[in-house]
């Protein structure tokens, strides 16, 4: 048998206003989104937004469904919007946010498996690492390749 250390590198924040100037766009993009989700079950409204190489930033939310589990996360819908407008253009970041009651929450809310999964996808399209901006109020964590948060991820064998 043989053990093998897994090491995720992340950097941390007090808050978002801590980040530079571009993310901190990023962040207040998906905390603007995040009110707009549809979240009449969980009441767990979340925001991404992401930004393109070409500079644009395209922004989803969370939308849910009584069947479940039909709804989509907010990452996904992001994502998906991306690479439905922009095919060829890789995404550079990605800032993720939730609201509850009232108020964003403290810690970050991190990606679903699926989300996890879409990201990579992502990045292997395009040859390149998405950068995540996982933004509670009180802390803030990034990372700079989506395996930081998915290190034994599925990929394709072909």
């Amino acid at each position: 048998m043989k053990n093998k250390e897994i090491i995720l590198h992340v950097q941390e924040y007090m808050n978002y206003k801590e980040l530079p100037e571009k993310d901190q766009e990023l962040v207040k993009n998906a905390r603007a989104i995040a009110l707009k989700a549809y979240a009449p079950y969980s009441n767990f409204h979340v925001g991404a937004a992401v930004l393109l190489e070409n500079g644009e930033i395209i922004c989803g939310n969370n939308q849910e469904n009584a069947a479940y589990p039909s709804g989509i996360c907010a990452e996904r819908t992001a994502v998906y919007y991306a690479g439905a407008q922009f095919p060829d253009v890789a995404i550079k970041s990605i800032a993720i946010v939730a609201h509850v009651n009232g108020e964003f929450i403290a810690d970050p809310a991190y990606p679903c498996g699926a989300c996890r999964q879409v990201l990579l996808e992502a990045s292997h399209r395009s040859g390149k690492n998405i950068r995540i901006i996982l933004a509670g109020d009180k802390k803030v964590e990034v990372v700079n390749d989506i395996r930081d948060i998915l290190p034994m991820p599925f990929e394709s064998l072909s």
